[in-house]
């Protein structure tokens, strides 16, 4: 049995039948169980969550006769469950954590595991070495029970996890207001764990939701789970065929969300968090500190000007977003890639809760989507972010950071460089206010390009200099 699998910033993702195996998978359990008993937490029991992909619900049988063989109860999703859910799940229930079967938003022959630690957010990296280092290489050293032996025992529970997840929305929103808003709203999960989630919670008054891509099918046909533009275009067109007001997307695992505008126009998670950071500043009110990735949007900088409450940077990858968010007990915290925490809720990524805020925006504020971007632009004027992905080998990556970081430009595009950063990749601010990353993403074998401008077309050329800087 081959181990060689490593932890990224959240867990493991790998392809199913070549590394994502059932022989990896338990070992990974092994590796949990031990850990568990190791830190004293192991009488909590385990929550295991799993999302709509192949054989997901397999796998996860397959951690929770790992965990219950151990002699710990395991408490199993019934069905496919989102993250968030199974996030907040964790603090319900006052468990030791939990495993989740996904591979969010990667492509269909992908699969993975997610682990969540006690206070149900993405678990420090010690933890995850922890884990990694309990990992046994060799099978016999895995010990487990079959799935109808744990159930008998009671070390195998079956838990559904979306009631107190509701009541816990209930308490943070509206939903009255929000199911009598009148709002034509398009809802795509993308097959993903979120199907009906949406669509549930707005029923029942003058608010209109329609989901589509509402069936598990895990080829995910024609898109990956990821909810960027070239996966959205049947959100796009449905959204203008219906004349509906917004459409709402949301990943895999639904820890993400996308808006489409009323003109089926997909906004960018870089405006997207600022305008849910300004919805809690000015319409809700609230006040504390703002956590973002460092591949988020500067407008949160000039809300936090405008509003005087402090901003914090961190690395990219919520488990830093996470910690810094529970150290600055912060309001909003999220990244540069549709993931946002709320303030009274896990200190995690809920693109369902996401969703429902926004549309609580619209209603307070009566305005569509692209009216909201008006009024954020202008407030903080204009800011446009783009972003390039590059397939590129792991093993070219030291070479193409070492050939920036040698060359070290002093102007970029015919501006002045003010600032040179390489505590995440490799970041510049220029002198007009605007910036470029250049990150590599293991998760995915890519180098991620950002750049951030005042208008498109700036932010565009900005990519291409980066691309000609990396010589990929």
């Amino acid at each position: 049995m081959a181990t060689s699998f490593k932890f990224g910033t959240e867990g493991w993702r790998g392809i199913i039948a070549r590394d994502f195996t059932f022989d990896n998978v338990r070992a990974c359990a092994q590796g949990v169980a031990s850990y568990l008993v190791s830190s004293d937490v192991a009488h909590r029991g385990l929550i295991i969550g799993y999302d709509n992909r192949f054989a997901s619900e397999d796998f996860a049988a397959a951690v929770a006769e790992v965990i219950a063989g151990n002699g710990i109860k395991a408490y199993l999703c019934p069905k496919a469950t989102p993250t968030p859910v199974v996030s907040y799940g964790v603090i319900a229930n006052k468990a030791a954590g939990a495993v989740i079967i996904t591979a969010s938003h990667n492509p269909a022959i992908w699969n993975g595991i997610k682990y969540k630690a006690e206070f149900g957010g993405s678990a420090p990296f010690e933890v995850l070495d922890a884990i990694q280092k309990r990992t046994p290489s060799s099978a016999a050293a895995v010990k487990h029970i079959p799935l109808a032996e744990g159930l008998k025992q009671g070390l195998i529970e079956y838990l559904d996890l979306a009631p107190p997840y509701l009541k816990q929305i209930a308490e943070l929103i509206d939903l009255e207001r929000l199911r009598q808003a009148g709002l034509k709203v398009v809802i795509d999960p993308m097959y993903g764990a979120a199907i009906g989630y949406l669509k549930t919670i707005l029923a029942g008054g003058s608010t209109e939701a329609v989901e589509i891509n509402g069936e598990r099918n895990p080829l995910f046909p024609g898109i990956n789970p990821e909810p960027i533009a070239k996966n959205l275009t049947k959100l796009s067109a449905m959204v203008r065929e219906l004349g509906a007001d917004v459409g709402l997307a949301t990943d895999g695992d639904s820890d993400r969300i996308a808006v489409m505008d009323e003109n089926g126009v997909l906004l960018t998670p870089h405006q997207v968090y600022p305008l849910l950071a300004l919805y809690f500043l000015e319409v809700r009110g609230q006040r504390g500190a703002i956590i973002k990735a460092l591949n988020a949007s500067d407008m949160l900088y000039r809300l936090g000007e405008l509003f005087s409450v402090p901003v914090y940077e961190s690395l990219v990858g919520f488990r830093h977003v996470c910690e810094l968010m529970c150290e600055q007990d912060a309001l909003i915290a999220g990244d540069g890639s549709g993931g946002h925490a709320f303030c009274g809720h896990a200190p995690e990524r809920d693109g369902i809760l996401g969703g429902l805020y926004f549309l609580d925006f619209m209603t307070q504020t009566g305005k569509k989507p692209s009216q909201l971007l008006d009024y954020l632009y202008s407030k903080v004027g204009p800011h446009y972010c783009e972003r390039a992905d590059v397939q590129c080998p792991v093993g070219e990556w030291n070479a193409i950071a070492r050939r920036i970081a040698e060359s070290k430009p002093s102007e970029l595009g015919g501006l002045k460089v003010t600032r040179f950063d390489t505590s995440d990749g490799i970041r510049f601010r220029l002198a007009d206010g605007s910036w470029l990353l250049i990150r590599f993403s293991i998760s995915d074998s890519m180098v991620r390009f950002y750049a951030e401008a005042s208008s498109p077309s700036h932010a565009e050329m900005l990519l291409k200099v980066a691309q000609d800087l990396s010589q990929i």
